[in-house]
């Protein structure tokens, strides 16, 4: 997207309602926020969750299996 697209986009915002206008600009300061973060996840942690998000069929563990598996694991 070039500079042009974004000010055109920009521009038509303000014609939005001010409720409308206060959701783009809390959706912006949202992305700013995310990139002055110094966490952020890595190659590998992005395509894990992916491949996570894209499983049709995801297996849960109750929760009582989840807690006896980290009690195994010393955590």
């Amino acid at each position: 997207m070039t500079k042009e697209q974004v000010k055109q986009i920009l521009d038509r915002v303000l014609t939005w309602t001010p409720e409308r206008q206060s959701d783009a600009a809390e959706v912006l300061a949202l992305m700013e926020a995310q990139d002055q973060s110094g966490y952020h996840l890595t190659d590998e942690q992005v395509a894990e969750v992916r491949r996570r998000l894209a499983k049709k069929n995801p297996t849960y563990v109750p929760l009582n299996e989840a807690r006896t598996r980290f009690r195994r694991s010393g955590k």
